[in-house]
């Protein structure tokens, strides 16, 4: 590990003011989980790292609240303690499910759910379920704030929307209504600590008739982004959803995503994973898949 100065600000403001006068020589560190990992491997190597843990008490960073229909979760909380959050278990259980599924619960205990944002690693778990939830993020600066989706957030590998002297501060995540049901899958090469060959999030609502009132899916781990699947979502709409028109809208997935070839598989693999997982995802989702209340 190279030399560089830790600061431990006492507040958001605070550290906003050493994001401004440190510039490009400082980095953030809420759980460490990525950016140690990625000091020690020197491809990154800030001279100033901005602790953030210690504001998980203050601003807000660390709180789950309900806001009207939207959740509002602290970027600075923990998904260890999201995967057991009971109001995010009672409202929305698909994110409490995938954060449960995110490498060991000792890493669990150490990241925080922005740190898996700004990363901007299109392999994590979290991301393709926001996606699909239709979340979004506050990202907050000295001159203000602004929101971005979720979706815009991933601009290409290991590249975010997050501009010089921002902090995201919180995710937002609307309340799902009416019979929507969600699920997340991922297709794992070896370990649960591994990243995925292919995952994918769907969220499904139906009208009582089974007709698909609105879909989103979006997968992770096969291309520089998070991918969202819009054709699929749009065959699904205003269909009756049997087995052919989930097959229907899962065959169109494989052209949508751009996946590298790795150890966790080829390309070519990859593209037949992410259309095999979407259909099951789907299934999944309208047979046991999470519900919302």
């Amino acid at each position: 590990m190279f030399d560089f100065e830790f600061h431990n600000p006492a507040s958001l403001d605070d550290a906003l003011q050493m994001l401004e006068r440190y510039g490009d020589d400082a980095r953030l560190m809420a759980g460490g989980t990525a950016l140690v990992l990625q000091m020690k491997q020197r491809f990154a190597q800030p001279a100033h790292v901005i602790g953030l843990r210690s504001l998980a008490q203050t601003d807000g960073l660390g709180v789950v609240e309900e806001t009207g229909v939207v959740l509002r979760i602290g970027s600075l909380c923990t998904l260890r303690r999201l995967e057991d959050h009971p109001l995010l278990r009672a409202r929305i259980p698909l994110l409490a499910e995938t954060v449960s599924r995110v490498a060991t619960r000792r890493i669990r205990s150490m990241a925080t759910i922005g740190g898996s944002l700004v990363n901007g690693d299109p392999n994590q778990d979290p991301p393709p379920a926001l996606i699909a939830l239709g979340a979004s993020v506050e990202l907050t600066s000295l001159s203000g704030s602004r929101t971005c989706p979720v979706e815009e957030l991933f601009i290409d590998y290991y590249e975010t929307d997050v501009r010089p002297g921002e902090v995201l501060t919180a995710v937002n995540v609307p309340v799902p209504e009416g019979d929507t049901r969600g699920t997340y899958m991922k297709f794992l090469p070896r370990t649960a600590e591994d990243y995925a060959t292919v995952s994918v999030a769907a969220v499904v609502s139906r009208n009582p008739d089974n007709t698909c009132r609105d879909a989103r899916i979006a997968l992770g781990a096969v291309g520089m982004t998070p991918v969202r699947a819009h054709a699929a979502e749009e065959l699904l709409r205003g269909q009756e959803l049997t087995e052919d028109a989930i097959r229907a809208a899962a065959a169109t997935v494989p052209d949508a995503v751009d996946p590298l070839d790795d150890f966790r598989g080829s390309a070519d693999y990859k593209r037949e994973m992410a259309g095999v997982f979407t259909r099951r995802a789907v299934m999944q989702a309208l047979v046991s898949g999470e519900a919302t209340q």
